[in-house]
């Protein structure tokens, strides 16, 4: 992964356009259905906020790229299944992921209009339940009126760790702030994907083994 997150956040360090322009994809792609499952976007939005602490990027403008790709990745997916309805849950490419369009579908049911906000910090079916919702037909207004504060605190939640964790490191551990920031703390954005990818994880598995557990005839 640094191999990859290395060059990348050197390059746009010195460009703050293009790293607010890629903070805007990586939002973007990670609300596609199927695309969204192979783009490290979590990862992406947690590494560039690590320039934050050092001024290479304004806080304001990182929150915002990241929550404007998202409300279009996720309203692009919506908008598709809400025109082809059913139809699009039994087509290419979706035909090719039947097992997370199913638990997307049964994540939609459980939790009705609440599976959009919930599905926003469930990395495995965060890009398919905005499809899923236009599909099974959910008005635009329910869609956004869930999908807009989700993303409002999702943002912040992507952001801050790594510009709490950069900046921990530059005033208890006196690692400077210009330079290459990354380098010191991947290790620590890893663990931030994986505390917040692990708790969703959690949350989405519980609450489907508890689904499980009511749906079980009684003796």
């Amino acid at each position: 992964m640094t191999s990859f997150l290395d060059p990348l956040i050197s390059f746009v360090s010195a460009h703050a356009w293009l790293a607010y322009l890629t903070l805007f994809l990586a939002a973007l792609l990670e609300a596609v259905p199927v695309v969204g499952s192979v783009i490290p976007g979590s990862t992406i939005i947690l590494a560039l906020s690590a320039l934050v602490p050092g001024g290479e990027l304004k806080l304001q403008w990182v929150l915002l790229a990241a929550a404007i790709g998202a409300v279009l990745g996720d309203g692009s997916a919506y908008w598709i299944g809400h025109r082809r309805q059913r139809e699009i849950l039994n087509t290419w490419p979706l035909t090719n992921y039947p097992r997370v369009v199913a638990e997307s579908e049964s994540f939609f049911h459980r939790f009705g209009t609440w599976a959009v906000f919930f599905a926003r910090f469930v990395p495995p079916i965060r890009a398919f339940v905005p499809v899923t919702a236009g599909a099974l037909g959910m008005t635009p207004a329910k869609f956004y009126a869930v999908n807009i504060p989700a993303i409002l605190l999702w943002a912040p939640a992507h952001v801050l760790p790594g510009v709490l964790a950069v900046s921990a490191l530059h005033q208890y551990f006196g690692v400077p702030h210009h330079g290459h920031p990354f380098k010191h703390i991947w290790i620590l954005m890893v663990v931030a994907v994986a505390i917040i990818g692990g708790l969703g994880i959690w949350y989405y598995r519980r609450r489907q083994n508890g689904l499980v557990a009511t749906s079980k005839p009684r003796g």
